[in-house]
């Protein structure tokens, strides 16, 4: 195999694999190269990530050691993403009754998903994460694609329970905005005791939801390590409940009257 030809192979399976320890005899064996060759190669890989800001790779000494891909996104990446995101949203053709925004389109696109996932991904890099939880059901494909770049499985609270999940663990909560109570559940086989967690959702308002998820987590002696949410919504009327968390936008302002929104960087950016 040609160097370049192993250069594109090796990258392709550090993406594919991130954040898993890979040691160099397995490229050595793989790719038919001595492991200087392969040393070598790596380093031009990992020149190459950070300088498209797309990452780094992490070098773990010893024999058990190797090397392993870290997705990071850089902040130049980010924000113009989230900027042109933002325009997106503020389409008045979003507007819906009550001053809800459509975002299912978005939230339904394999692209844009894949770069949120990259950022909150890049957010929650220093953190030990050994599960990424939403709530059913729009948060799910945000999870993943979080979850996708973490390389950790995904756990799913729903409103009710299903009988295919067994046992559950459910809990009462107020919802933040609407004030009703609500119910949400969770298969007492999906989170092992004392897991290290991040809790991913779409959207918050006065953060309701969120506290529900924290509350039943508890009841796993989870421990959230971090609440990362795509979009805020902007009320002085409602009394945000969550104070610890990432937003990757702001809902500033939904003008109904004057069918105009308007969106803005989160809090992500002043981090």
């Amino acid at each position: 195999m040609k160097r370049s030809e192993r250069l594109v192979a090796m990258t392709n399976y550090l993406i594919n694999h991130p954040r898993r320890l890979v040691s160099l005899p397995f490229f050595s064996e793989q790719y038919d190269a001595a492991k200087s060759s392969i040393s070598e190669d790596l380093d031009i890989v990992d020149q190459m990530f950070k300088a498209q800001g797309i990452g780094k790779l992490e070098t773990v000494a010893g024999a058990a050691g190797g090397v392993k891909y870290i997705p990071l996104y850089s902040n130049e990446n980010s924000e113009q993403f989230i900027n042109e995101l933002c325009n997106r949203l503020e389409d008045p053709a979003r507007i819906l009754p009550g001053g809800y925004l459509f975002m299912s389109d978005l939230l339904g696109d394999p692209e844009l998903m894949r770069n949120l996932g990259k950022i909150f991904a890049t957010a929650f890099a220093d953190k030990e994460i050994d599960y990424i939880v939403t709530v059913a059901t729009k948060g799910i494909p945000l999870a993943y694609a979080t979850a996708n770049i973490l390389n950790v499985p995904v756990i799913i609270v729903r409103r009710d329970p299903k009988v295919t999940e067994g046992s559950t663990v459910s809990i009462n909560y107020v919802s933040g905005s609407s004030r009703k109570i609500q119910t949400m559940v969770l298969s007492k086989r999906s989170l092992p005791e004392g897991s290290n967690v991040c809790i991913i959702d779409d959207f918050m308002k006065a953060g309701g939801t969120i506290t529900g998820m924290q509350s039943l987590l508890k009841e796993f002696n989870a421990n959230v390590q971090g609440i990362g949410v795509l979009a805020e919504a902007e009320d002085e009327e409602e009394e945000r409940v969550v104070n610890d968390y990432i937003s990757l936008i702001k809902i500033q302002d939904v003008d109904i009257k004057g069918n105009k929104i308007e969106a803005l960087k989160g809090n992500y950016f002043d981090l």
